[in-house]
């Protein structure tokens, strides 16, 4: 497991980062912890739970100061009763050892895989009133959860594979309407760092003739996370690799148009659903009339019409044929965590 967080605070926070940790594990009532001031308090407390998302009953706390004392009394804040917890961790350790099990053997991108598909074929996004939809407990025990509960449940699947990974969080936007901060992960596969969302593919490729796994998200660099990804705002390693994305792994990221003419034409001769990324160039919106186009051809051939969906930010489209008669359907996507109001 990665304390990734951890190895990036000094010396007295990473003191009380300890003592938290071993007194929330053992379900203490209040403990003592090095005496930090308010701001750098909630930093140790906040990035602990992003090191440690199996600690999933912790959700606040209080604490006391003693004048002149070296020390502050910190009071954990806990979801459940504490015979509850240990319930919970039970059902929790056992729930991971059986999902883990069957890709115990695969490579580290196989595993990567594993869990991003268990992800988005299992979890559904829901804003419960529930703290735990937080939590891992969400995803993992209900089936639903939000952005920060998903990607903690990512880092505890991957953790107990032994592939590397950690959370990353960045901040709010009111000016572009988003009220939340959004958090996804960052993985190290091959040695090389690479951003997964899980979240925003779950809300991907789900229709109600389509139910397909997207991988618009899948192994990123800096460059393309951030085109739809407000800033991070704790530390994170950089992701500097742009060649091996999903799509380009797969062979499903065209420079030429008449890849893409091809390829539709395939998609509506077996009647099956192509999802690719354009890396021609930008996808201005004339690029995009000119895909739209050739789509459009391709299924004349087959006398069918094209349904297709848009992710302008990643250039990625993902499309399938229904009969000619129907009516055509272009769709501009809006991957997100499902909290922008």
């Amino acid at each position: 497991m990665e304390q990734y967080y951890y190895n990036h605070m000094d010396k007295q926070k990473q003191a009380a980062y300890h003592a938290m940790l071993q007194g929330i594990r053992g379900l203490a009532d209040e403990f003592q912890i090095p005496a930090l001031d308010a701001d750098a308090l909630y930093d140790v407390f906040f990035q602990l739970r992003l090191d440690h998302p199996e600690i999933f009953w912790a959700t606040g706390y209080k604490y006391r100061y003693y004048k002149d004392s070296p020390n502050i009394i910190f009071i954990p804040e806990y979801l459940f009763e504490k015979s509850k917890i240990k319930e919970h961790q039970k059902a929790m350790t056992a729930r991971v050892d059986k999902l883990v099990r069957p890709a115990k053997n695969l490579s580290e991108w196989e595993k990567e895989k594993y869990v991003h598909d268990f992800i988005c074929e299992n979890i559904r996004y829901d804003k419960l009133k529930k703290p735990y939809s937080h939590e891992i407990i969400g995803p993992l025990g209900q089936g639903v959860g939000v952005c920060e509960g998903i990607a903690k449940a990512v880092k505890v699947l991957l953790d107990e594979l032994g592939v590397w990974c950690v959370i990353a969080i960045c901040g709010n936007n009111p000016d572009k309407g988003i009220k939340y901060r959004h958090t996804w992960n960052i993985v190290k596969v091959g040695g090389v760092y690479y951003h997964l969302d899980a979240t925003f593919d779950n809300t991907l490729g789900k229709s109600d003739q389509v139910q397909d796994i997207r991988y618009d998200y899948f192994n990123l660099d800096d460059k393309s996370i951030f085109r739809d990804h407000e800033p991070l705002i704790a530390p994170a390693p950089h992701c500097t690799d742009h060649e091996h994305f999903y799509y380009k792994e797969k062979k499903l990221s065209f420079t030429k148009q008449e890849d893409v003419y091809k390829r539709s034409l395939q998609a509506a001769k077996k009647g099956k659903t192509l999802t690719f990324h354009w890396r021609g160039g930008y996808l201005t919106r004339e690029v995009l009339k000119e895909l739209l186009d050739l789509i459009r051809k391709a299924g004349e051939e087959r006398k069918k019409t094209p349904v297709v969906n848009v992710n302008w930010p990643q250039a990625v489209l993902s499309l399938h044929y229904i009969e000619e008669q129907a009516q055509e359907c272009i769709t501009m996507e809006d991957a997100n965590e499902g909290e922008k109001e």
